[in-house]
């Protein structure tokens, strides 16, 4: 299996933790087939809201979500 990773973000309730506002407002970057590619995606989403301390964007290691069984030997 890939390792898929999403990337996503949104404007957050609270700037110290991961509960978005409002779920139908999330920015669904993409979906990428290494995390090197999720981090390039990354690092320009969060780099255009680098102002706004509401918004905040994540990798999300989806082959880790379909595989929970599989080893975690890296990202």
């Amino acid at each position: 299996m890939s390792k898929m990773h999403l990337v996503m973000g949104g404007r957050v309730k609270n700037p110290q933790t991961l509960e978005f506002e409002d779920l139908n407002a999330v920015d669904f970057v993409g979906v990428f087939p290494d995390y090197a590619s999720a981090e390039k995606a990354w690092r320009g989403a969060a780099q255009r809201t680098v102002d706004d301390a509401e918004m905040r964007y994540v990798i999300v290691h989806l082959h880790r979500l379909l595989d929970p069984e599989a080893p975690q030997a890296s990202a």
